[in-house]
């Protein structure tokens, strides 16, 4: 078998672990990490470098977080905007996985009631909703309205008793003491250690370490990276995401110590997910160079399919209003334009650089299992 070389993207990932098992066998030379931070990031996947050379022996894909949750498989589907809804997240829940409501930051509550009830009537099995907590400075009664509007939604969350919410673009300080009371599972998204370390401070059960590689909002720190340093900062479950999309990602993410994977790029490309055929197809047919980073949605940095509106607005930066202005006055209307009526060119496209392995739309119970299935074949090929 031929492996991955060590600079090659989750290939590389999946190469440090063969690395790290490999040198168990040298007693004698120097460790490549300490036993305490080998038990953390290893100890619940791999009992001894034996079991990964046999397949009826092999450590269960079950982790903590999965545990915790009631769900089957550590596959996670992102709560994209506009396109992960009830169908959606309905749909991975009752596959084994979590499926996730993506509710943005301007939903209603009869919408997001009526999401909340779609996955109700598809599944009995845990799921979440993804609000986007945004520190919003904006001058006027901007800033009030947003606020209004995400607690408005996560008393819905709250009311209804979601068993998982999850919090993007900042930490959810403030709701944490209400959902806790109602026996809701919180989670934040983060782009950096420290925002890790704020959200487990606040009072977050699990944190999410989201890559550059990944679709939509991202940080700056590649995937790589972040989720070893993550879990080595933080004392909660790390799930990994940016640029994953196939079980070779989840292994390597279970390498680092994650006990499971953020997917979202790889779900919009199913059956199940509320964005155009023309969106999906875009995501079959584009290679991981065709993204680029940009403000030019929401006015925070954002990884989108490269077209004409994100050509248009490389030219004039300097006019890209700050969130949730250009969200709202531009990013808003060309999300509407691109994922839900089909304009693939003049419309916003969230995309990870995980599209170059995504190459067919399923359905979402397809994904996980096959995430599944993969991540167990990836883990029992690795030699001692």
């Amino acid at each position: 078998m031929v492996f991955p070389t060590k600079n090659s993207g989750v290939f590389g990932i999946l190469y440090s672990l063969r690395v790290v098992v490999a040198s168990q066998e040298n007693i004698g030379q120097r460790p490549l990490a300490s036993s305490r931070t080998w038990r953390k990031r290893f100890g619940r996947y791999i009992r001894s470098p034996d079991n990964l050379r046999r397949e009826d022996d092999m450590p269960g894909l079950k982790t903590e977080i999965c545990e915790r949750l009631g769900i089957e498989y550590p596959v996670f589907q992102a709560g994209m905007g506009f396109v992960a809804r009830g169908a959606l997240a309905g749909a991975v829940s009752e596959a084994g996985g979590l499926g996730v409501i993506g509710a943005g930051s301007n939903m209603t509550r009869d919408e997001i009631k009526a999401e909340i009830d779609a996955v109700r009537a598809i599944t009995d099995k845990p799921f979440g909703v993804d609000i986007l907590f945004a520190m919003v400075r904006a001058e006027g009664d901007v800033a009030a309205k947003y606020t209004e509007a995400v607690q408005e939604m996560v008393d819905v969350v709250i009311e209804e008793k979601v068993p998982v919410l999850i919090s993007g673009l900042g930490s959810p300080k403030d709701a944490v003491p209400a959902a806790h009371a109602a026996g809701i599972y919180v989670m934040s998204v983060c782009g950096a250690v420290r925002h890790a370390e704020k959200a487990v401070a606040d009072g977050v059960d699990a944190v999410i370490a989201s890559g550059v590689d990944g679709g939509g909002h991202v940080g700056r720190i590649g995937t790589a990276i972040l989720i070893p340093a993550v879990v080595d900062a933080v004392d909660v479950p790390v799930l990994a995401g940016g640029g994953l999309a196939d079980g070779r990602g989840l292994a390597a993410a279970m390498a680092f110590g994650a006990q499971g994977v953020w997917m979202g790029t790889r779900f919009i490309a199913t059956k199940e997910s509320r964005s155009h055929d023309n969106y999906k197809n875009i995501l079959v047919d584009t290679d991981s160079t065709g993204t680029v980073i940009t403000r030019a949605h929401s006015g925070k940095p954002c990884r989108l399919i490269d077209n004409d509106y994100t050509r248009a607005w490389a030219s004039k930066e300097d006019e890209i209003l700050p969130y949730p202005l250009q969200v709202r006055q531009f990013g808003e209307p060309a999300s509407d334009l691109g994922r839900i009526q089909g304009d693939v060119e003049n419309g916003v496209l969230p995309a990870g650089q995980s599209v170059g392995l995504i190459h067919e739309v399923k359905s979402a119970g397809d994904v996980v299992r096959d995430v599944v299935s993969e991540a167990e074949a990836a883990l029992a090929r690795l030699p001692r």
